[in-house]
């Protein structure tokens, strides 16, 4: 799996919660950056996929580490009206 800049631990949170964190840190990176969300939550797997679509970042995908899912988000054109 690829490496990353930044890491966001979400290990023990529930929907919506991993997305929202994903959401502020992305808000004041650099596009391109490379997050890595660490997450539990098996609707994590829909949701934050979903959420890039959304919000214009790339979805690199996932890797399981034990319990622990850790997502990879490369950081998107932020949008004039953000």
């Amino acid at each position: 799996m690829a490496a990353w800049d930044i890491e966001i631990d979400c290990e023990g949170l529930l929907c919506p919660l991993p997305v929202l964190r994903a959401r502020k840190r992305l808000i004041a990176l650099a596009t391109g950056t490379v997050v890595c969300v660490r997450a539990t939550d098996a609707m994590a797997l829909v949701d934050l996929p979903h959420f890039c679509t959304q919000a214009g970042h790339d979805y690199l995908g996932s890797e399981t580490e034990g319990a622990v899912t850790l997502h990879l988000i490369r950081k998107g054109e932020t949008p004039p009206s953000q």
